[in-house]
């Protein structure tokens, strides 16, 4: 609950001066406070964005909300809208970033049964990285369902074009930490953490200031999301959320996702009942059990990547 007592002595009291880069720090003030530093011995300095805001927009695609509630009717329309972006980037990659692998999976077994498996890869906790490296190492069209990949990935140029956030990363409320959190009223931080996850995930396909990419917003949620942290978006994010489209998209036609599309069969999971891509099993059941066995008893459900790793 309190990360200051740790770095003090794992990282403050070791040097006299330090100089933090990050394009999320977001409210000097709360970022002191969580990292034990006292505001009036920092300074932030803050610079423009160097990559033109028109080389990353953001576009508003929202389907419906994809709260636990309204999941099971939202998620069919999620993949009905990455079927009309994979005809709207025929010759190009897209990443999208499912939230959890119960999420990943439903994807891909609806885009499966659309008959635009052959386009789609996908990977469980196990290959993750075998099976990123694959993908990016492609010469296709392929589309890449993710899992927590919204952090320290690095797809410059012709790796990846596009990508579709699924669900608004709002920490888990069942980890006992997070709800202690809200208990005290710490709503500022529970939305600077969404917001957070959600710049870094924008800045996943614009590594450079010639390249570019494209962000679609799928979950209406998002942009309630913007609403409650405007204060805290960097000038430069809040540019970019202006500017912010309903893009022209062509009506739905799976046939057209894979026609023409330099698309490869990958070595990912399976991407839902068609069996395309021969991986080692279904993402969201291992990705679970590999993580609730063993001596560790905790409860599953207070864990804070339960969201992640289950229903």
């Amino acid at each position: 609950m309190d990360p200051a007592r740790y770095l003090h002595h794992t990282v403050w009291d070791r040097g006299a001066k330090f100089a933090l880069l990050s394009a999320t720090i977001l409210d000097k003030d709360a970022f002191c406070r969580g990292s034990g530093l006292d505001p009036s011995n920092v300074a932030l300095v803050d610079v423009p964005h160097t990559f033109p805001v028109e080389n990353r927009p953001l576009y508003d695609t929202t389907q419906g909300r994809m709260t636990y509630e309204h999941r099971d009717e939202t998620v069919p329309e999620v993949a009905r809208l990455v079927v009309r972006l994979m005809q709207h980037h025929p010759d190009e990659k897209g990443l999208v970033h499912a939230h959890s692998y119960a999420i990943a999976e439903r994807l891909r077994d609806h885009l499966a049964s659309f008959g635009v498996g052959a386009r789609v890869r996908g990977h469980d906790s196990e290959r993750r990285d075998a099976a990123l490296s694959g993908w990016k190492r492609s010469d296709g069209a392929d589309v890449f369902v993710s899992v927590r990949m919204e952090e320290a990935l690095d797809l410059q140029g012709d790796r990846c074009r596009w990508q579709v956030l699924c669900k608004a990363p709002y920490p888990n409320t069942r980890d006992s930490r997070v709800a202690r959190r809200l208990e005290d009223g710490q709503w500022g931080w529970y939305y600077r953490t969404a917001l957070r996850t959600v710049i870094q995930a924008c800045g996943r396909v614009v590594r450079a200031p010639d390249d570019y990419g494209a962000t679609y917003l799928a979950d209406g949620s998002l942009l309630d999301l913007f609403e409650r942290a405007r204060h805290d978006m960097p000038g430069w994010f809040a540019d970019q959320a202006d500017r912010m489209s309903t893009p022209d998209l062509p009506a739905f036609d799976p046939g057209a996702a894979v026609d023409g599309a330099g698309g490869t069969r990958g070595s990912g999971t399976r991407g839902g009942s068609r069996g395309q891509s021969g991986g080692s099993g279904r993402g969201g059941r291992s990705g679970r059990s590999a993580r609730s066995g063993g001596s560790n008893s905790r409860d599953p459900d207070d864990h804070p990547l339960s969201d992640v790793w289950g229903e």
